[in-house]
């Protein structure tokens, strides 16, 4: 029987609170278990101003960790997970996930703010969402933790912010929002909200140590929106967004995806099954390459080249 866990996380506030939460799971059911955290800085935390995300700057160097045997789950945003993972590798929980949706935070409402207010994201789909919505605003591209972000609007440099609503809610930060965005006009990330436990593929005592924290509803939700993406070209730099949703046994797939000079937006839907997750998520990805999203995609990769 196992005495020992170390988990691996990132150094950030954020990361621990959740990692510490999903070790509180774990502890909850294994009491007599030593549970260390292992530390990280991530290439994403050391290089905060990169002109050009790279998929995976959150986790390779806890992957890595993982592959060598210097920890034996990490945790992650799972939004921050690729589609694909290192061979060796898979995911084996996500727990219950926490509001999806999108946050502002700023001096007021995204409809109350004054033509030219500036508002802060480091995401490409934010700002499509946003100039989409309220086109006379100003989309200024910022990078950092959240706290970080925050106190751009205190010293002036924007007017608002827009954040992960469950980042907000796991630092206690909920007062500080001023308005939870529209999912009509603000679709979150892929797996925006939930957090994920990876692990070694071949590990069957950590499975069975780590499988009870799985939140199925959340799984099935998470698993047609990451299906969604893989369809699509899962590294691809397009704004994309999904939103998988379980409502009595049926999963209703929303997603978007848009060309990076925001111009081109489409929307489209998939339901059915929600023990046929990766079936919705595959026929939605289907359905928005037809509507015309491959061209979109394939321009957002010449770009990305050139």
């Amino acid at each position: 029987m196992r005495r020992k866990l170390i988990v691996g996380s990132r150094r950030s506030r954020l990361a621990l609170l959740q990692t510490e939460s999903v070790i509180a799971r774990i502890k909850e059911a294994n009491p007599d278990l030593d549970v260390g955290i292992s530390k990280m800085v991530t290439t994403g935390d050391r290089h905060t101003q990169l002109e050009r995300v790279e998929v995976a700057i959150f986790v390779k160097e806890l992957e890595q960790a993982l592959l060598d045997g210097r920890i034996d789950i990490a945790v992650h945003s799972l939004k921050d997970v690729p589609t694909e993972l290192p061979p060796g590798l898979c995911l084996l929980a996500v727990t219950e996930r926490l509001d999806p949706r999108d946050a502002l935070v700023a001096r007021a409402k995204l409809s109350e703010l004054n033509s030219g207010a500036r508002i802060g994201t480091g995401s490409l789909r934010r700002t499509v969402q946003l100039m989409s919505y309220r086109p006379d605003l100003q989309a200024r591209p910022i990078r950092g933790n959240v706290d970080t972000r925050l106190r751009k609007i205190s010293s002036g440099e924007v007017d608002g912010v827009i954040v992960a609503a469950a980042a907000m809610l796991r630092l206690g930060w909920q007062d500080k929002i001023t308005e939870y965005l529209p999912l009509e006009h603000f679709l979150p990330a892929v797996g925006q909200g939930a957090l994920v436990v990876e692990a070694r593929l071949d590990d069957k005592e950590i499975a069975e140590l780590v499988s009870p924290l799985n939140n199925l509803t959340s799984w099935q939700g998470i698993t047609a929106e990451r299906t969604f993406l893989n369809a699509l070209g899962g590294g691809c730099r397009a704004p994309v967004a999904a939103l998988g949703v379980v409502d009595d046994n049926t999963l209703r797939l929303e997603g978007m995806v848009a060309s990076i000079s925001g111009q081109s937006v489409l929307h489209a839907s998939q339901e059915g099954s929600a023990l046929s997750a990766e079936e919705i998520g595959a026929k939605l990805a289907q359905k928005m390459l037809a509507m015309g999203a491959e061209e979109i995609i394939a321009e957002a990769r010449k770009s990305e080249k050139g």
